[in-house]
């Protein structure tokens, strides 16, 4: 296996529900803007994955067909909230294993307004076990799934470790500072504490609505290649996937509401990233990390070993996670300003760490970025955590 190269990368800019154009017409823009910022030709493409939750097979292929109808391979993918990087791993593991030269990842939602739900009830929810097992673990209000599962994933962390729940409200407010200079994140107004803390309580006793990611619309693309393609057309392709691993819910995921909403998952597939690109959390400048919900960005900072167990209080309120910290994370505003349309998520977070290892990321740029890490979740489950190196 060789390391695959990311040669071009695009995506929109987020809109709320009823804003968006059509997922086709968004898609293949983002697609577009990816092959030019490759400096290469659509046609050059030979397998393509595209990503999306809310929507009907081959969704993909009308979206690519406004780009170019070549015959090529393209699989749909979707892997709930981390559909985006389990397409880029497709494409990634294609090239890296030689079985093709260059491929295209390429997410894409038009969500609804409001909380998740299922278009499936005539029939099993893949979540029935894990709610089973929550409400048997942990005491829970009733809500919908996904800010139950992570509300109540936020109150066990409190329980557990006897930290300050502000801790939440703290992450949505560096969320927001770092939103302010990216023009392709939803919100873009900076919050207070105050703001944040006495907002409307969505989920007893620590949520509240600016702890929340908001549904959005959107797309992002990327392009990965072989060394040997960008050498032998000529292009830059000076970003490296160094390490990427994809991990499922494993033996005692599901003993606890924290490690419910996937904390085991993120450590065993941190674990092997590590392992893969001889670096550790340690040497990583950047961070675009799931914070669906601020309990999961906290979680995540002890997932990926940026801080360590329990630790996570002190990391916060020692600013160790934005500028002039140990580590910068979510300069993109993450899931919580920039917004999260599922399917492209994970390709907007690939987007953003390739726009800082290049130095263009504009105002929110992490000096001398070069190790970048990236870390997208799904309920039901997969985590997905990969690491670039500027080359």
């Amino acid at each position: 296996m060789n390391n695959a190269r990311v040669a071009g990368v695009g995506m929109t800019k987020f809109c709320k529900p009823g804003q968006q154009q059509p997922y086709r017409v968004m898609a293949s823009s983002a697609i577009k803007d990816a092959v030019k910022d490759a400096g290469i030709e659509f046609k050059q493409i030979q397998q393509a994955y595209a990503s999306y939750v809310y929507g009907d097979s081959t969704c993909g292929q009308h979206a690519l067909y406004d780009v170019g109808m070549t015959g090529i391979p393209l699989v749909n993918v979707n892997n709930n909230c981390s559909s985006g990087s389990s397409a880029l791993y497709l494409a990634r593991q294609a090239v890296a294993s030689g079985a093709v030269d260059c491929a295209l990842a390429f997410g894409f939602e038009e969500m609804q307004p409001g909380a998740l739900g299922s278009h499936w009830d005539d029939r099993e929810s893949p979540f029935d076990n894990m709610l089973t097992t929550l409400d048997q673990v942990a005491d829970c209000h009733q809500g919908p799934l996904a800010l139950k599962m992570f509300g109540q994933a936020g109150t066990a962390y409190i329980e557990k470790y006897g930290a300050n729940p502000d801790i939440f409200g703290k992450v949505s407010v560096k969320t927001r500072s770092h939103a302010v200079h990216n023009p392709y994140s939803l919100f873009a107004n900076e919050m207070t504490l105050d703001e944040v803390m006495n907002a409307p309580t969505i989920y007893p006793p620590y949520l509240t609505r600016f702890m929340a990611c908001p549904p959005t619309c959107g797309a992002a693309a990327v392009i990965v290649c072989s060394a040997e393609f960008a050498k032998k057309h000529n292009i830059k392709a000076n970003v490296e996937i160094i390490g990427q691993s994809m991990v499922t819910d494993i033996e005692g995921s599901w003993t606890d509401p924290i490690k419910l909403i996937g904390s085991e998952m993120t450590k065993e597939a941190a674990r092997q990233v590590y392992e893969q690109a001889g670096f550790g959390a340690e040497d990583v400048d950047v961070v675009e990390l799931h914070d669906c919900f601020t309990p999961n960005e906290v979680i995540t900072y002890e997932g990926l070993g940026l801080c360590g167990e329990g630790q996570a209080e002190k990391f916060i309120n020692d600013n160790q996670n934005t500028y002039g910290g140990q580590v910068v994370v979510n300069p993109s505003g993450g899931l919580m300003s920039k917004g999260h349309p599922l399917g492209a998520t994970g390709l907007a977070q690939c987007t953003e760490l390739v726009w800082h290892l290049r130095g263009t990321a504009g105002k929110r740029q992490v000096e001398g970025a070069n190790i970048a890490l990236q870390h997208n979740l799904g309920l039901g489950g997969a985590a997905v955590v990969t690491m670039y190196r500027a080359i």
